[in-house]
């Protein structure tokens, strides 16, 4: 017996020939079939997490009484459970009884599935003569490659051409919705499907352009659209709901499907995305129609402000594990952070509602070269709340930490352990000019501020935070001495 190797080349080059004569009446006959080309509209309204609900409206004859109508080309990540259709023109008499998703679509390898245990015919042409001889078939098995009985003997990886008599009526070329329902006139009427579908999804990217002092910032906002639904939407009305709906999470897993190739696309508009309250979210309505091609990523523009205040920060961040032991060296040349903050306020040039997203930070260099120096996510944002970033750390501004005491000290009342500690924080600037960092500390239990050389501020029950000036080319020490109980 011949063995070949069958790999899945094999099969995505496979010529498969089928009896189209016989297709029609043993697969889906008496369907009315509605395609792309019958849409006068569709709607699509995105949602953060890979969610979007579409409305597709359809100019559709159908007969009076009983119909099996097959809505095609639909998302091929649809909740059928969530599919509504209705007619706009006589909702009088019309009546749906029944509905199936077919998303088991037609290639080479599925044909092969739906044939195990059933006859074809094998065609194989002679290498010199080029006639064709044809030989009866059955599939024995389609795992890691094809099994076919011919005859009295097994033979895998057959080349040349598999001949079936006909497509299995729950393989489709397109996803498709194939409805039974009654109509109570023959005349066209628009009928709207309605339905839930994983695959799309949205996001915002934010590009800030820091000016030369540190001072503004320009930003532009983006909506970066993701479609992997295995559906195009031609001409669609495109609205976008920023917020976090709740979503059964047992009730729809998306459909796990893999892309190779995406489409990148970008669209300039001249006017920005329109934006309104809905319910307790947001809602985006692009003021035009777009289309959304499959396995395609599209670009629009949200919005655009410019001169923004913005205030740079170096924030030094302890922790709190040194307040109840005793440490020698906390560490040298210690990250001192570098955050911008501004207001989202009409004020500040701003004032709309952020949806969350990544705000990536340039500015320009002393040949006006724009350069790259940070990015951070932003959650939701309202108006008139804070916008803050870390954008990495700081080259010239570092600091050395030390517990220069720790003692144990009396623990009265409801408290077990009480303790003092000192440390020293030498905090140090390579640039040439002054700069202020806020040294943050997390102090745990019940403390109290015993000594210090730089006056602190308790801005929560369990931190101090202090500004220090460090001079440039210089460097200034902070000592303090706490009180811990707990």
């Amino acid at each position: 017996m011949k063995r070949l190797k069958f790999t899945a080349a094999f099969i995505a080059s496979l010529m498969i020939s089928v009896l189209v004569g016989q297709v029609g009446a043993t697969s889906h006959e008496g369907e009315i079939k509605s395609t792309i080309q019958d849409q006068s509209e569709v709607a699509v309204t995105i949602y953060n997490d890979q969610l979007a609900l579409v409305k597709d409206l359809r100019t559709i004859r159908l007969d009076s009484g009983f119909n099996k109508l097959a809505f095609r080309e639909v998302s091929a990540q649809m909740r059928p459970e969530t599919a509504l259709l209705r007619s706009l023109d006589y909702p009088d008499g019309f009546h749906l009884i029944e509905q199936n998703f077919d998303f088991d679509l037609l290639t080479p390898q599925k044909l092969l599935e739906k044939y195990v245990g059933k006859k074809v015919r094998v065609v194989k042409t002679h290498p010199i003569t080029g006639k064709e001889s044809m030989l009866d078939a059955v599939v024995l098995s389609v795992n890691n490659g094809v099994v076919l009985r011919i005859g009295d003997r097994i033979e895998t990886g057959v080349p040349g051409r598999i001949v079936f008599d006909e497509v299995p009526g729950n393989l489709r070329d397109r996803p498709t919705l194939v409805m039974q329902l009654n109509s109570a006139t023959p005349k066209p009427q628009q009928l709207q499907l309605s339905y839930l579908t994983g695959g799309l999804s949205w996001k915002a990217d934010y590009v800030a352009e820091l000016d030369e002092s540190d001072e503004f910032v320009d930003l532009t906002g983006w909506v970066t659209l993701t479609n992997q639904s295995g559906a195009s939407y031609r001409n669609a009305k495109l609205q976008l709901v920023a917020g976090d709906v709740n979503r059964v999470q047992n009730g729809f897993k998306d459909a796990k499907r893999k892309f190779e190739r995406l489409s990148i696309e970008s669209e300039e508009v001249s006017e920005d995305m329109v934006e309104e309250a809905l319910f307790e979210y947001h809602l985006y309505t692009l003021q035009r129609s777009t289309t959304i091609k499959e396995n395609q990523t599209k670009q629009v523009s949200l919005l655009s402000a410019t001169k923004i205040p913005v205030v740079k920060e170096f924030l030094l961040k302890g922790q709190d594990y040194y307040y109840k032991s005793s440490y020698g060296s906390i560490g040298q040349k210690l990250k001192v952070g570098v955050f911008v903050q501004f207001n989202n306020d009409i004020e500040s040039n701003l004032g709309l509602p952020l949806p969350k997203g990544v705000v990536r930070v340039y500015k320009n260099d002393k040949s006006g070269n724009a350069q790259f120096i940070g990015e951070d996510h932003i959650d939701h944002t309202p108006k008139k709340e804070e916008v803050r970033l870390k954008l990495g750390d700081a080259f010239d501004v570092t600091a050395d930490k030390k517990q220069t005491e720790f003692k144990k000290a009396h623990a009265l009342g409801k408290y077990r352990y009480a303790y003092t500690a000192s440390f020293q924080i030498d905090l140090k600037n390579a640039k040439s000019e002054e700069v202020e960092v806020i040294v943050r500390e997390p102090i745990p239990g019940d403390w109290k501020m015993k000594s210090q050389s730089h006056k602190h501020e308790k801005v929560a029950a369990g931190t101090a935070e202090w500004k220090v000036k460090v001079p440039a080319e210089g460097k200034t020490t902070l000592t303090y001495k706490v009180l811990v109980r707990y």
